[in-house]
């Protein structure tokens, strides 16, 4: 038997857990079952789940849901999606809080408070959004285990300092449909920034490659010209301007890691506040100790990155019907965009 597979590699900048995984196979491939096959080729994969993630739809053949039984053949497209996270810490179960907006037998919505990752990993192994939704879960199903919901359900992330929505599933089968969804880009999520500067269009378009920064690891980097990286788009719309920083609504087309900030710091407007592409300090405004001190007094109000994710919607995996959920915008941003909104009403009147 010489069977000659055809892999793509998982996208490393990309916000969902999932990598799609692609199997062209070979003109003399003998009939084997599609489980037997893939535990032959896939690291640390059992041959029951394997069988649990054809079962609940990870996996297709010439674009066909299959199961576990099924002989492949020669000229048979594989694609497989499956669970991708270089950093894997065992999820420990902890009662945190959780603000759920939504919930039922199939997914669950949640508005994530800023300062909390999103799953374990290096540097964060308890504290997380995934160890308090392992233990909401357990509540309902005392049996639960990752065999049966991969991640307990986690599709897809948001930074630490970022709020807003995030959807899980509470199932396998909805946990493939949503990753799938995820993966075609076919999600709608709509973001509220604070960036520093006057951005003079009122709306626009940020096309530019995404990818790891070549000296800091830890952060992205924009490359236009699309020799590096995975293609990256982002739409946003000036909501309301305050001189000196601008409050924008950027839409997502695609879903790079850091991409929002990524982008806007691209094309010269770093959001307030992100320590890490530099908005820590004052970019825009004047050389008064006052305006510093009001400054100061933002930061102080809000200690983050001011983002927030304020609109999510997809199709239900069970109904097959589009949901939209929107999520207010937490206390810090609106202090803060209050504070500006005083501070250029008597700017304008002294001025």
């Amino acid at each position: 038997m010489n069977t000659e597979d055809t892999q793509i590699p998982a996208e490393e900048n990309n916000e969902t857990l999932y990598e799609r995984k692609v199997f062209l196979i070979d003109k003399h491939q003998e009939p084997i079952r599609i489980d037997k096959w893939l535990q032959m080729r896939l690291e640390n994969a059992t041959r029951n789940k394997i069988q649990k993630g054809i079962e609940a739809g990870f996996l297709t053949v010439n674009g066909k849901i299959v199961k576990s039984n099924y002989k492949i053949k020669p000229g048979d497209e594989i694609v497989l999606l499956s669970y991708n996270n270089p950093e894997y810490t065992e999820v420990k179960a902890e009662s945190i809080p959780l603000n759920i907006v939504y919930e039922d037998k199939a997914i669950m919505v949640i508005n994530k408070t800023a300062n909390m990752v999103v799953h374990p990993g290096i540097g964060n192994y308890t504290g997380t959004l995934l160890n308090g939704v392992k233990y909401h879960l357990l509540q309902q199903n005392a049996g639960l285990n990752e065999d049966e919901l991969p991640r307990y359900g986690l599709v897809h992330r948001i930074d630490k300092n970022t709020t807003g929505l995030i959807v899980l599933a509470k199932t396998a089968n909805a946990a493939a449909h949503l990753a799938k969804q995820f993966f075609h880009h076919t999600v709608k999520r709509k973001y509220v920034a604070l960036v520093w500067g006057n951005i003079e269009a009122d709306e626009g378009t940020i096309h530019a490659h995404i990818a790891r920064h070549q000296q800091h690891r830890k952060m992205f980097a924009a490359y236009p010209e699309g020799d590096m990286g995975k293609h990256a788009i982002t739409h946003y719309r000036v909501l309301e301007r305050f001189n000196y920083v601008t409050l924008v609504e950027c839409v997502l087309e695609t879903g790079r890691t850091h991409q929002i900030r990524v982008h806007m710091k691209h094309i010269g407007h770093t959001l307030f506040n992100d320590f890490e592409y530099g908005g820590n300090k004052i970019l825009k405004g004047t050389i008064y100790a006052r305006y510093k001190q009001f400054i100061d007094n933002c930061f102080i109000i809000c200690n983050r990155c001011a983002l927030h994710a304020k609109t999510l919607g997809f199709v239900h995996p069970v109904t097959g019907k589009e949901v939209l959920f929107e999520s207010d915008l937490p206390t810090d941003m609106e202090q803060v965009i209050e504070k500006w909104r005083i501070y250029i009403q008597h700017k304008n009147i002294s001025d």
